[in-house]
């Protein structure tokens, strides 16, 4: 069956990075636009980044432009997101979640994402 795992979560101190990874496997990776999405505490789970099927195109959210890059290997099956200048206000769980066709009109819609992976914690201290 399909199944996303990430990684690369951890404490980090503001104005630090870390690079998040999500492996897929049970699905033609290649043929799958990705997305991070994350969720802090007592929040809605929001929009980080997309990127399409084969890298061409890459999507963010205005909160983390600028500081996070999204990429993907696909002869290693794994999605990357590189971030940087971390703040405390980016604390939270990222998911990486795909969908076959890449909707260019509603990507950051949460509910049209049906393949998670479990998440990874991303602590920013101040």
């Amino acid at each position: 069956q399909v199944q996303l795992v990430e990684s690369g979560g951890g404490v980090v101190q503001a104005g630090g990075s870390l690079r998040l990874s999500c492996a897929a496997s049970g699905l033609t990776f290649s043929s799958y636009a990705m997305v991070w999405f994350r969720q802090a505490p007592g929040k809605e789970r929001e929009f980080v980044s997309a990127i399409t099927w084969n890298g061409g195109s890459t999507y963010y959210a205005d909160s983390i432009k600028g500081r996070f890059t999204i990429s993907r290997d696909n002869a290693k099956n794994t999605l990357y997101l590189q971030m940087n200048s971390l703040k405390p206000e980016d604390t939270a769980v990222y998911y990486c979640a795909a969908r076959r066709v890449f909707l260019y009109n509603d990507y950051t819609n949460k509910n049209l994402y049906t393949t998670w992976g479990q998440g990874t914690q991303v602590t920013v201290s101040s």
